[in-house]
């Protein structure tokens, strides 16, 4: 079994990183949040001071962090992973960045001798949780495969997507068509009801016929409906509005960076954007359902989420 190192212990880096001490590894993270760090402890985790103290010594480093600015901290900074892996270590980063970013990443890594992949996950906390995930690996072929060795533990379904920074362009434009989804289960559920339809027989005729989705059979943003919806808790997060906004965010700078027009997109980013203005983004992203309703922030409290126990979850 391997030592490994790992920074990012919140929603997503936590479950993670207890699977792979599930499996036998031995695993030292770290995370700036003390409340992550202690709940990773719990499941077996070995805590660590730094990122210096978590990465020293390791086979292969995982990173789950929220936005690529932290990756390169992470990565590149006083004390980072870069200046303190022993020769020879893999590094893997499952953040969800952007495209720039990762590839900034990959030219750091390899001008420091060090083998890099990004590897960017879907199948948001159940999947974490359940060891279920599924990784989109871009980078070099034999990274690709070592690489792929470690993760085995927390997934179900592990793809190569091709040279480097490939992962985080697949990641970008699954979460893209996650995000118009999950709006348009969101418009079709209030109209249904508003048409005198019940919400379960909705629901089950859509989730057998087009109109099915991911978003729909999970994520459904009405209540008493799926078990795993965020509505049955006064949308406690489990994938923030705040990362998604940042998430579809990205899709639309790499569209941008293309000139690939993305007039959904851009709607959807629009209605995210409107519950973070209502103080909302620390609630889950299904909130965008009462945009629909009418009913947005009549009786919602804001709620603040650590920037970095925070982890990409789709």
């Amino acid at each position: 079994m391997a030592a490994i190192g790992w920074i990012g212990l919140g929603n997503m880096g936590g479950p993670m990183t207890a699977n792979l001490v599930k499996a036998g590894h031995e695993v030292r993270g770290f995370d700036l949040n003390p409340r992550a760090l202690a709940t990773a402890a719990a499941n077996g985790l070995i805590p660590a001071s730094s990122v210096a103290d978590a990465v020293s010594g390791a086979e292969v480093v995982f990173t789950m962090l929220p936005k690529g600015e932290h990756a390169i901290a992470v990565y590149m900074g006083e004390g980072g992973v870069l200046s303190s892996v022993s020769p020879g270590t893999l590094l893997v980063d499952s953040s969800t960045i952007d495209v720039e970013s990762a590839q900034k990443l990959h030219d750091a890594a390899a001008e420091a001798g060090f083998r890099f992949v990004d590897a960017p996950v879907s199948g948001g906390i159940s999947g974490a949780q359940a060891g279920t995930l599924t990784f989109m690996i871009g980078g070099e072929p034999g990274a690709v495969s070592d690489a792929s060795t470690f993760i085995k533990p927390m997934s179900a379904n592990i793809i190569p997507t091709g040279g480097a920074t490939t992962g985080q362009a697949a990641k970008i434009c699954n979460n893209l068509m996650l995000f118009i989804n999950l709006a348009g289960a969101a418009e079709g559920a209030v109209l249904a009801d508003r048409l005198g339809l019940d919400k379960q027989v909705f629901w089950d005729i859509a989730s057998v016929s087009s109109g099915d989705s991911w978003a729909l059979r999970t994520w459904y943003p009405i209540a008493g409906v799926v078990p795993s919806s965020a509505a049955n808790t006064a949308f406690a997060p489990t994938f923030t509005t705040e990362l998604a906004n940042k998430d579809i965010g990205l899709a639309i700078a790499a569209a941008q960076a293309t000139d690939t027009p993305l007039e959904i997109g851009e709607h959807v980013q629009q209605m995210f954007q409107r519950v973070l203005d209502a103080e909302q983004g620390g609630k889950d992203c299904s909130i965008i359902v009462k945009l629909v309703d009418g009913t947005l922030a009549l009786d919602q409290e804001p709620e603040q989420v650590p920037a970095l126990a925070q982890a990409q979850v789709n």
